[in-house]
């Protein structure tokens, strides 16, 4: 074992290979597809700087699997891949070989689910599933406590799967109504086999550490550069592709996703019509090129199910304009000309695909 406190000289070679990785993912602002507007760029540049700090914080800050820390992977201002408005996004970081504990409190958010993931964004831009549990599948004590075994072994009670290349814990908490609803109180710990305290710190840990954040980073923003190149391709309309591709995303399963790209002249709006089928929730998001969530904290750029005004017949209209029509359920475009943006129906009876066209208003 290196002696930590014998000379090794200086590292900053370290730091300039990756600030030099990390640059590359500025490539994403110049394919041929992206978009070249100031808002646009100025989007972008902002988006791979937030990256970056999601990035180290899990790739750094959190990367110690034998002392998991829940961190949150999108808010307010980190987005990621069309992160939901109605969600509360949290990650920690575990090992395939090892056994954790969830413990938590229910609360009374709607919809929660745990999933564990292998976390290959940075080599081919997937998040493959490796098990998945939600509140309908669980048992609870009286006063709505929890607890989740997460392991590669079967455990009775409730259990989550690990496989041999897990490398994520992901909790998704989906509300109707975050000013009301309270979130589950969650926490991770280890119980299997390993070190009372973590290690200190290595040249070599923190260069592979480093290294990884600026591989995530490109990855991550080249990966959905790539869909919103799909989406254009079938301009105002749902995106035709396979849910599986979104599923080794990361996705959740029991969502489907309709994305879809939008491009509108001043004065247009784009109008998205559907019948609702029965399900547990469903919500429509407007978001910019890079699929960040637009600023739902001070604008209101979606609609979910319980925000929505009905037809007489139960189905929804949205427009989706610069400023309120006066009828459907309007989405502030909020200084967007064209961008992306995504419906989830969750565990729905039939997965309708909406239509969507474009009008010009008066």
């Amino acid at each position: 074992m290196t002696d930590p406190q014998s000379n090794v000289g200086t590292l900053d070679h370290v730091w300039r290979r990756f600030c030099a990785a990390l640059a590359d993912a500025g490539d994403v602002l110049a394919r041929p597809s992206s978009p070249t507007t100031a808002l646009d760029q100025a989007e972008g540049l902002r988006y791979l700087s937030r990256l970056t700090r999601t990035a180290l914080n899990m790739l750094v800050d959190s990367a110690d699997p034998d002392f998991p820390r829940l961190f949150m992977l999108c808010d307010d201002k980190l987005k990621i891949g069309a992160d939901n408005p109605d969600n509360i996004y949290q990650q920690c970081v575990v090992r395939g070989d090892q056994t954790y504990r969830v413990t938590g409190t229910r609360g009374s958010v709607p919809y929660f689910s745990i999933g564990s993931k292998a976390n290959r964004y940075a080599i081919d831009g997937t998040m493959a599933s490796t098990g998945e549990l939600e509140f309908a599948q669980m048992e609870f004590g009286p006063d709505g406590s929890f607890e989740i075994i997460v392991s590669r072994d079967p455990h009775p009670g409730n259990w989550l799967p690990l496989a041999d290349d897990s490398t994520l814990l992901i909790v998704r908490q989906t509300f109707d109504d975050k000013h009301t609803q309270v979130p589950a109180d969650v926490m991770v710990e280890r119980v299997g086999p390993g070190p009372a305290v973590p290690a200190l710190l290595t040249s070599a840990v923190i260069e592979r550490q480093l290294m990884a954040a600026a591989a995530w980073t490109r990855g991550t923003a080249t990966t959905f550069a790539t869909w919103s190149e799909w989406f254009v391709a079938q301009s105002n309309r749902i995106y035709d592709g396979d849910q599986a591709v979104f599923q080794k995303a990361g996705g959740d399963p029991n969502i489907w996703y309709g994305h879809f790209h939008y491009a509108l002249a001043p004065g247009e709006a784009l109008v998205i019509e559907t019948p609702v089928p029965s399900c547990r929730m469903w919500n429509v998001q407007i978001d910019n090129w890079w699929m960040e969530s637009l600023d739902h904290v001070h604008q209101k750029v979606w609609v979910n199910n319980t925000m929505a005004k009905y037809e007489p017949d139960g189905s929804v209209v949205l427009v989706c304009a610069d400023e309120d029509p006066g009828w459907g359920n309007w989405v502030d475009l909020a200084g967007h000309r064209s961008g992306t943006g995504l419906w989830r129906w969750f565990n729905a009876s039939e997965n309708l695909v909406p239509t969507l066209r474009i009008v010009k208003l008066p």
